[in-house]
């Protein structure tokens, strides 16, 4: 990370804890102990953030970011650790709500060979499908009878 980088994000934890009222512009104002203790860091890491002397480490920003109301994705994107395509949203993987998966995908998504794939929808595709000459074959439940009757 350059220094431009390293300053950037600086920049903008500092607005996000100022704006969470963390008094971090006073020297006795106790925003940078006051964060330290409630994310359970070391007061020096915030320091040498705020002093643009290093970027936190991952365990650090695991710990800030929700007290700051950012997700640990978005502090890992600004410190530019990794980029959105690299940490998409659970809903960018999602598939459309109208697809219907197959059992081809089933097969795919438990690994079972290509080889093999007709035999697992042969087989599985009989368990899904109902069986009408068993459910005929079936008898049915006696009602029970009651001391009344």
């Amino acid at each position: 990370m350059n220094s431009q980088g390293l300053d950037e994000f600086a920049g903008w934890v500092e607005d996000l804890m100022r704006r969470r009222g963390y008094d971090i512009d006073s020297p006795r104002g106790g925003g940078k102990s006051r964060i330290a203790d409630e994310a359970g860091v070391h007061r020096a890491a915030v320091t040498r953030l705020l002093q643009r002397q290093s970027m936190p480490d991952l365990e650090t920003m695991r710990r800030i970011a929700p007290l700051l109301g950012v997700s640990v994705r978005d502090m890992l994107i600004r410190s530019g650790r990794v980029t959105p395509e690299e940490l998409p949203l659970a809903a960018d993987l999602l598939p459309p709500t109208d697809w219907q998966p197959t059992m081809e995908d089933f097969a795919r998504w438990l690994g079972v060979p290509d080889e093999r794939m007709g035999v697992f929808v042969k087989v599985v595709s009989q368990f899904l499908e109902p069986d009408t000459a068993a459910e005929a074959e079936e008898p049915r439940a006696e009602p029970r009878r009651t001391a009344r009757d």
